[in-house]
């Protein structure tokens, strides 16, 4: 989601840039409407979405909060929120809609990206704040909600023991697993937490 943020005249197109040198990225958030346009200038953040560009100088960023957001579509999907002094939000995926049925991963780019834009918030604004996660309480939601689950199946594990129903002991195990290693690891990467400009989290980029 974009806030509305007021277009200054300094906000023009960005001129060509040379590819994959972490100054520029652009990707789809959804299948229609057009794509969303990111650029490190020596001046600050030009965006470009829904019609709308602004220019954000780098001491007027004032948080960005790195998370892990898989979808269906694409388990390896990655998300930046950066938001300025006015309190104004603009949001990064490291994916982009092709087709109905073509998510793609931009993970290089997305990386490049990130890194490139906390070097120059290191140079401009040192005291950034950085945010790693999910929202806390979002997190605190999820550990109880993992562990209520955890609970009823070893109870359903241990009843199907007692009267002998080892195939599905074996079935309530695999779920467990899976549900296990899908939902724990994506709390376990979106712990709520800071991180620093450097080294960045690798745990929230590609």
């Amino acid at each position: 989601m974009i806030v509305q943020a007021q277009t200054s005249k300094s906000a023009k197109p960005p001129p060509p840039q040379a590819p994959g040198d972490g100054s520029r990225y652009t990707f789809k958030p959804t299948l229609v409407g057009s794509a969303r346009q990111f650029e490190l200038r020596d001046d600050g953040l030009w965006w470009s979405a829904s019609g709308k560009s602004s220019l954000w100088p780098y001491n007027k960023i004032a948080a960005v909060r790195l998370s892990y957001r898989p979808v269906s579509m694409q388990s390896r999907r990655f998300r930046a929120d950066i938001e300025n002094t006015l309190g104004e939000r603009v949001t990064l995926y490291s994916t982009t809609w092709h087709t109905l049925a073509l998510m793609s991963p931009q993970d290089d780019d997305y990386r490049a990206f990130m890194v490139a834009l906390h070097r120059r918030l290191a140079e401009a604004k040192p005291d950034v704040v950085l945010v790693s996660g999910i929202n806390p309480k979002v997190h605190v939601a999820g550990m109880c909600l993992v562990g209520l689950v955890g609970i009823a199946l070893a109870g359903l594990m241990i009843r199907g023991l007692m009267v002998g129903q080892f195939t599905a002991v074996l079935f309530l195990a695999a779920f467990a697993a899976l549900f296990g290693w899908q939902i724990g690891g994506f709390l376990k990467r979106n712990a709520p937490g800071r991180y620093t400009l450097d080294p960045l989290p690798s745990d929230l980029l590609p």
